[in-house]
């Protein structure tokens, strides 16, 4: 990542995190003279205990000398989580990993990675690499999203089907959530790893290709495992309802399981048992 892109993130997340902070929150009056939504720049500044000309400096996205403390000041005073306190590092700090050869070929996955997923049999299940690269699927992620196998290798980018597919737009029902989730877990990646100038360019095209993805992303949000709940409309099972989990797999190469687990409340399992023996014997 070129050192002005990489400011111009940061920029963008301070700013981003600033906005969200409702000035009651932290004891102060929200009033109708706010001309800004969410924090002023000085009331970070005096928050995080630095100069307020140096954090408009910092927010800017000018090239200035940063600390791991004063860092630690600021997360505090954006009400950071975990995952955001990571971004902010690692765009302020321009921590680089070294970057591994992306494989995206199905019959690469470790054996266990391809036991996990034989043995998942009611959790639709997808592996993704750092890209959200699509590598791995189970038989019920096919039954319920589409087949990943009609799909050439080179197009399986779960970020570019979640916009581009209209399977997934009338599917989930709360799409934009589940949209959002999938781009946190991307921006992780986007600050991990600087030195790959692959994201640079896929923002781009995104960017100018889907005005969604557009405004979803100025909205900086971060997550490496977000949970949330699901609903599908399925064409052929109807309503289906969803856990998602997110598992980082530990290895040389960046990999994520996404698991859908069916919640116990509902029938959604059932439902997809009969899908996937429905559709067995149509075949």
């Amino acid at each position: 990542m070129k050192k002005e892109t990489r400011l111009e993130a940061l920029s963008a997340f301070l700013k981003a995190k600033r906005a969200e902070i409702k000035p009651e929150s932290i004891g102060l009056p929200a009033g109708s003279r706010r001309r800004t939504q969410g924090l002023r720049r000085e009331e970070v500044a005096q928050l995080a205990g630095v100069s307020t000309t140096w954090y408009t400096w910092l927010e800017q996205g000018r090239d200035i000398k940063v600390s791991s403390n004063v860092l630690d000041c600021i997360s505090t005073a954006l009400q950071l989580n975990n995952d955001e306190k990571d971004y902010l590092y690692d765009l302020a700090l321009e921590t680089k990993t070294e970057i591994s050869n992306v494989k995206n070929d199905h019959s690469d996955l470790s054996s266990s990675l391809k036991r996990i997923l034989a043995e998942l049999t009611y959790c639709p299940t997808i592996i993704t690499d750092r890209h959200c690269h699509i590598v791995g699927w189970n038989p019920a992620a096919a039954y319920v999203f589409l087949d990943f196998e009609q799909i050439p290798s080179q197009q399986r980018n779960l970020i570019r089907l979640l916009f581009e597919r209209k399977e997934f737009k009338s599917l989930a029902v709360n799409w934009e959530q589940f949209v959002k989730g999938f781009l946190a877990i991307f921006r992780t990646y986007y600050g991990h790893y600087l030195g790959d100038e692959w994201y640079n360019q896929f923002i781009q095209e995104m960017s100018a290709s889907h005005p969604e993805f557009k405004e979803f992303w100025k909205e900086s949000q971060v997550s490496k495992a977000p949970e949330m709940t699901i609903e599908f409309r399925h064409a052929k099972a109807g309503k289906m309802l969803f856990n998602l989990t997110s598992l980082q797999v530990q290895g040389d190469i960046d990999l994520r399981c996404s698991i859908y687990t069916p919640i116990d409340e509902t029938d959604t399992e059932n439902k997809l048992k009969r899908l996937m023996k429905k559709v067995s014997y149509e075949y």
